[in-house]
C-alpha cells in the first residue's frame, strides 16, 4: 500500500484520468486537421496541371540557362547535343500537345541551331501544350483523344506528356553539370558549380 491521499491529491488524478484521454483525443483531432490539404482535395486534372508546370518551369530555366556555346556540346557522338535535346522536346511536346487540342503541328525545331531559335519553339510548344492542359476537365479527363499510341484517355496522354517531359530535363540536368552548371532544380539547394 501507499502513502494515502489526501481529497485534493485524490480528486486530481480522478480529474487526471478523465482528462486524459480527451486531451490525447483532442491533440490526434488537430493534428489530423493541420495535415488536410489546403484548399479542398486534391483532383487528377490540378494534379496533372501542377505537375506539368513545375517541369515546364525547369525545362524553360535549363534551357536559359545553358549559354549559346553549350547549345552544341554533346558528351559522346552518339548523344544528342544540348540543343538537340531542347529541339527533341519541342518537337515532341507540339506533336503530343497539338494532337490532344485535335490539330497535330509540328514546329521543326530539329533543324534549329541557335539558342534564341530553339527557346522560341520550346516556348511556343508550351503555349501549345498550355491550351491542352488548361481544356482539361474533371468531365472530360477520361474522353479519348490521339496520342502516337493511338486513342489514349486524355488525362494518360498528358500524364505521358509530363513523363517525357521529367526524362528529357534528366538528361539536360546532366549536361548543365558537366558545363560546370547548376540544374535549376538544383539551384538553392547547395548543388555544385557555377550560377548563371
Amino acid at each position: 500500500m501507499g502513502i494515502p491521499l489526501s481529497s485534493n491529491e485524490a480528486a486530481g488524478r480522478r480529474a487526471l484520468r478523465i482528462m486524459m484521454p480527451r486531451l490525447a483525443l483532442l491533440t490526434i483531432a488537430a493534428c489530423a486537421l493541420y495535415a488536410q490539404p489546403k484548399g479542398g482535395p486534391a483532383t487528377l486534372t490540378s494534379d496533372v496541371k501542377q505537375s506539368y508546370n513545375g517541369i515546364k518551369n525547369l525545362l524553360l530555366a535549363a534551357a536559359e540557362e545553358m549559354p549559346e556555346s553549350g547549345y552544341t556540346f554533346q558528351p559522346t557522338p552518339e548523344e544528342r547535343s544540348f540543343g538537340g535535346w531542347v529541339a527533341h522536346v519541342a518537337d515532341a511536346q507540339a506533336g503530343s500537345c497539338s494532337g490532344i487540342n485535335g490539330n497535330r503541328e509540328n514546329l521543326g525545331a530539329a533543324q534549329m541551331t541557335s539558342k534564341a531559335d530553339l527557346v522560341a519553339a520550346l516556348k511556343k510548344s508550351f503555349e501549345i501544350c498550355d491550351m491542352a492542359y488548361e481544356a482539361t476537365t474533371e468531365a472530360n479527363a477520361n474522353e479519348p483523344v490521339q496520342s502516337f499510341r493511338g486513342p489514349t484517355p486524355r488525362l494518360a496522354a498528358l500524364y505521358g506528356n509530363i513523363a517525357h517531359d521529367q526524362e528529357c530535363y534528366g538528361t539536360m540536368a546532366v549536361y548543365l553539370r558537366l558545363q560546370k552548371l547548376v540544374p535549376p532544380s538544383s539551384q538553392g539547394r547547395g548543388g555544385r558549380g557555377k550560377k548563371k
